[in-house]
């Protein structure tokens, strides 16, 4: 991975999203990118925005939406992905402004996607990485991906993790082994809070 993000950069882009999505619930307005930008934050860059609730001292989806390729500036990308997961995921009803105080913000800055070359499908699971890799899973019109995170989360091998892909493309999770299906790997920069509006960290998942 080339390119690189500080701690503070980190916690400017969480800190941005969350303040993005407050402005937004609290207005209806759309926060305006904020001036003396650092140029590197201005790169265009893939990334999602996750929002977690905590229940029961634990983590659960509320929301995740962003972009696969770097076709847009980073910061634009992240707010436009911040309001977009908290109040367009189709997973989940919109976000509302009582429960900013219970949700967790995450970033997860991608790099390009890179297609897998392998001689048969049955290779794949040797050329990714839990913990390190996020996967897109292409069919015809089907497509799905998946954080680098999620196979962490949910403690999957390499195979778990191209199925459960596969399901997210709305495909048979069998479908990888298919010479028509391509896959996709990317590697993510990730800053999270450690509690709702608490402090930000960058998120280590151990893969190399």
């Amino acid at each position: 991975m080339t390119f690189e993000l500080t701690l503070e950069e980190g916690k400017f882009l969480v800190s941005l999203a969350r303040k993005t999505v407050e402005t937004y619930l609290k207005t209806g307005r759309r926060l305006k990118i904020p001036e003396n930008v650092p140029p590197k934050l201005m790169e265009k860059c893939g990334v999602f925005v996750t929002i977690n609730k905590l229940k029961n001292g634990k983590r659960e989806l509320r929301g995740c939406i962003g972009y696969p390729y770097p076709t847009h500036p980073l910061i634009e990308a992240v707010m436009d992905s911040a309001i977009s997961s908290a109040t367009r995921d189709p997973r989940f009803h919109p976000l509302n402004e009582n429960e900013l105080e219970k949700v967790i913000f995450e970033v997860s800055v991608l790099t390009p996607p890179e297609i897998i070359k392998v001689k048969k499908p049955t290779e794949y699971p040797s050329k990714i990485k839990v913990g390190r890799d996020g996967l897109i899973v292409e069919s015809g019109f089907y497509k799905g991906l998946l954080l680098p995170q999620v196979p962490i989360e949910w403690k999957w091998d390499e195979e778990e993790f191209l199925c459960q892909c596969c399901l997210k493309a709305g495909l048979p999770p069998d479908c990888w082994l298919l010479e028509e299906t391509k896959i996709y790997r990317f590697e993510a920069i990730i800053f999270e809070e450690t509690k709702p509006n608490g402090e930000i960290v960058r998120k280590e998942l151990g893969g190399k």
